[in-house]
């Protein structure tokens, strides 16, 4: 692969569907590729424009039509539009990957990825483009959720630098509660939604646990159990704050930034608007950090990045794999690293990379080798949503979390027995 950056996911199935579509050779003249991508993203519509633009002008006989949709339209447009030609480049999620490969609505590129290239990128990224062992995309976007903290409370509580476990975060917390720096020092995004599935995987991780282990559903595994309890104590506890299971990642955001929070999870982004004086009353005060440990686990944080594949229906593979070499390549990735950053390992120590945003950089350097996938099952969407309703049932005192999580066991049993 021309690979020299990362965030999205590529399929390609295997050497033989260049032999079968006579148009698939670059020496059978201009092309036309379709790409579609999502409207929201690390990557902006302007930059996946440019970089499409740069690409062509490169490989003249190569024209790549892009699409743009929202992220809630995206999944349903490539499974109506990849099969049958529609589209030759398909930007996927990192939990679609095991559904879109068995449906094959994916190709499989295993072959496709040189080993050094392999070697120089965040196993977690591609872990998400992977199902059964084979690849089926390249990692594009890298996106993860990170602790972010404020600077000025932790100083006033006595603490100067940020927890590296649950268990010191949660120590701080009380502190910070205690001495009425804040009342709820922890905020997140904990609505029935897919952000509570993400929290989730990332404390199930942290805290030793699976949700899923070789395809089988494991909810009531020590460590979900272990995770599940720590959410519903810090509700008990006022630590977390108690309108988490009505926020999303936008809520979170804004309660952050109006300095009624010490600590928060959250995606990338919140860095840049956290510090911005229009948009935040924390500018300045913001700190960025991995995700806290427990343990022997050092870090996990959910996997938000996002992968490029190539469409089963594809009439130009080999030109559709040049094209997502090149949007993931180190040149493209690197030019662009200020607003996504890389993939590749080794960009991390590249000065420029590391101006673009050093306190940011330095913390996903750490983070991104502590990535924790959503289960790459097919039926991962069938259950997030399930999970979803058993976990809130849980912090919302319905339900035990014991029960809950048999609950979620068996139902999951019944998801994966389909």
């Amino acid at each position: 692969m021309a690979l020299s950056s990362i965030l999205v996911a590529a399929s390609l199935a295997g050497c033989g569907a260049g032999k079968e579509n006579a148009g698939s050779s670059a020496d059978s003249g201009p092309v036309t590729l379709n790409a579609i991508f999502m409207k929201q993203a690390g990557y902006s519509e302007d930059d996946i424009t440019a970089i499409t633009k740069e690409f062509m002008s490169k490989n003249p006989n190569i024209k790549v039509n892009t699409t743009f949709v929202p992220y809630e339209a995206l999944e349903q447009k490539i499974l109506t539009g990849a099969p049958n030609g529609g589209y030759d480049v398909v930007l996927i999620d990192a939990p679609w990957t095991a559904k879109f490969a068995k449906a094959g609505i994916v190709q499989e590129v295993t072959d496709k990825l040189p080993e050094a290239d392999r070697q120089d990128i965040f196993a977690g990224a591609l872990d998400a483009v992977s199902y059964e062992g084979k690849l089926y995309g390249l990692p594009w976007l890298n996106d993860t959720k990170f602790l972010f903290y404020n600077k000025e409370m932790l100083k006033k509580a006595g603490f100067s630098n940020p927890p590296k476990t649950w268990d010191e975060l949660m120590a701080q917390a009380k502190v910070i509660k205690e001495k009425g720096i804040v009342e709820y020092p922890i905020v997140w995004s904990w609505k029935q939604a897919e952000a509570l599935s993400c929290d989730f995987t990332t404390l199930s991780e942290t805290f030793g646990g699976k949700l899923v282990r070789d395809g089988k559903p494991t909810l009531t595994d020590e460590g979900n159990q272990k995770a599940l309890d720590f959410m519903v104590q810090s509700l008990k506890d006022g630590i977390s704050n108690p309108k988490s299971t009505e926020f999303l990642e936008e809520d979170v955001r804004g309660v952050f930034s109006s300095g009624k929070a010490a600590f928060a999870l959250n995606w990338t982004y919140m860095y840049n608007l956290a510090n911005d004086k229009t948009q935040s009353q924390v500018a300045g005060q913001v700190g960025i950090a991995p995700s806290p440990g427990q343990g022997s686990v050092v870090s996990a944080s959910v996997n938000g990045g996002m992968g490029v594949a190539l469409a089963k229906g594809s009439k130009h593979p080999e030109e559709a794999w040049k094209y997502m070499e090149y949007l993931s390549s180190k040149e493209v990735q690197k030019k662009y690293a200020k607003n996504a950053l890389p993939i590749w390992k080794s960009l991390y120590d590249d000065k420029d990379v590391i101006a673009t945003n050093p306190e940011v950089v330095a913390a996903s350097k750490v983070q991104y080798n502590y990535l924790a996938n959503r289960p790459q099952v097919p039926w991962y969407g069938s259950l997030s949503t399930e999970l979803q309703v058993s976990i809130q049932q849980a912090l919302l005192g319905q339900k035990s979390t014991k029960d809950a999580l048999a609950e979620l066991q068996q139902k999951a049993e019944e998801l994966a027995n389909k």
